[in-house]
C-alpha cells in the first residue's frame, strides 16, 4: 500500500497532462468528493480524544493573519499570484494529515483537533475573504458573502453534522462506513487528478504571456510550504509536539484549496496550490523516510 501511496502523486500529474481536456468535463463532482471525503473522516473521529491548546489557536492565527497578510501585500504587483498564496495558507489541514503525522510519532488527539478546528475555520472565514478578493468582488458584500458561505459551508460543516449524527443513533453504520481503511485514500486520488486535471487544462488555454507568472507561483508555492512547515514546526516544539505543529499547518487539504481557487477565485491561481501539492509529499516523503532509517537503526 505504501508503494502505491508513493505513486499516486505521479500518476495524478501525468492523467492530468494527458486526458486534462476530459478530465475538466467532471470537474463539477469535486465538491461531492470533498464532502464524503470529510464524512467518512469524521465519522472515525472520536470526539471524547479532541482536546483544545495555544497551539491550535496559534496555527489558527496564523493561518488567518498571513493568509490576508501576503494577499495586500503581493496584489499591488500580481493579483493571481496574491490569490494563490492567501487560497494555500487559508487552506485548512489535510484530512490524511493524522495519518502521516501519528507515523512520524504525533500525538493523535492533537492531530485531530486541528484537523477539525482548521476545517471549521475555512468553512466561516473563506466567505469573507473571497467576498472582496474573487470573481464576487464586484457584488455587494453581504451578497458575494452569502454566494460564498451558501457553497463552502454546507460542503464542510453538514458531513461533520452527519458524521456525529451517524455516530450517536447510527453506531453500526458508522463502523461499517470507516471499515474499508484505503477508501479515503483512493477517493483523495480521484479527487487529486480531477483538481489537477483541471489545473493543467487552464494553463493550456492560458495567454503564453503569462508563462513567467506560472513560474512565479510554482516557486512562491515552494516558499510557503518551507514557511509553513517550520513554523508549525517551531510552535509545536514550544507546546511538546513538534511533527504534530508541522504537520497540522504544512500539510494541506490541496484538493479543496484547488476547488475553491478554480471556482471563486482566478482559475490561474489554482497553480499555487497545485503546485503546493508537489513540495508537501516531497517533504513528506523525506521525514518518512528518516523516520524509517531512524527505526532501523
Amino acid at each position: 500500500m505504501q508503494k502505491i501511496r508513493n505513486l499516486v502523486l505521479p500518476i495524478a500529474i501525468l492523467l492530468g497532462f494527458i486526458f486534462h481536456r476530459y478530465i475538466v468535463l467532471i470537474k463539477d463532482v469535486t465538491p461531492w468528493i470533498i464532502f464524503v471525503l470529510l464524512y467518512i473522516t469524521l465519522c472515525n473521529i472520536d470526539l471524547k480524544k479532541i482536546k483544545f491548546s495555544w497551539l491550535h489557536l496559534w496555527i489558527l492565527g496564523f493561518q488567518i493573519v498571513l493568509s490576508l497578510a501576503l494577499y495586500l501585500m503581493i496584489k499591488p504587483f500580481s493579483p493571481i499570484l496574491a490569490q494563490g498564496a492567501l487560497v494555500i495558507v487559508l487552506t485548512p489541514t489535510a484530512i490524511s494529515a493524522p495519518v502521516v503525522a501519528v507515523m512520524l510519532g504525533a500525538n493523535l488527539s492533537t492531530m485531530l483537533t486541528s484537523t477539525l478546528l482548521s476545517n471549521l475555520m475555512v468553512a466561516l472565514i473563506s466567505p469573507l475573504y473571497f467576498s472582496w478578493t474573487g470573481i464576487h468582488v464586484d457584488l455587494p458584500f453581504f451578497e458575494s458573502s452569502w454566494m460564498v458561505l451558501s457553497k463552502v459551508t454546507p460542503l464542510i460543516i453538514f458531513p461533520f453534522i452527519l458524521a456525529l449524527l451517524t455516530q450517536r443513533f447510527l453506531p453500526t453504520v458508522a463502523k461499517m462506513i470507516v471499515k474499508p481503511k484505503n477508501l479515503p485514500f483512493f477517493l483523495w486520488a480521484f479527487g487529486l487528478t480531477i483538481v489537477i486535471g483541471s489545473t493543467i487544462e487552464y494553463i493550456y488555454t492560458m495567454d503564453s504571456s503569462k508563462n513567467e507568472l506560472l513560474i512565479y507561483m510554482a516557486s512562491f508555492s515552494l516558499v510557503i510550504c518551507v514557511l509553513q512547515f517550520a513554523f508549525g514546526r517551531w510552535i509545536g516544539k514550544r507546546y511538546g509536539d513538534v511533527v504534530a505543529g508541522g504537520q497540522s499547518l504544512g500539510q494541506k487539504n490541496t484538493v479543496l484549496s484547488i476547488w475553491m481557487a478554480q471556482t471563486y477565485l482566478n482559475p490561474i491561481s489554482s497553480v499555487v496550490p497545485a503546485s503546493y501539492v508537489l513540495w508537501q509529499n516531497l517533504f513528506n516523503s523525506y521525514q518518512l523516510f528518516q523516520k524509517s532509517r531512524e527505526e532501523k537503526k
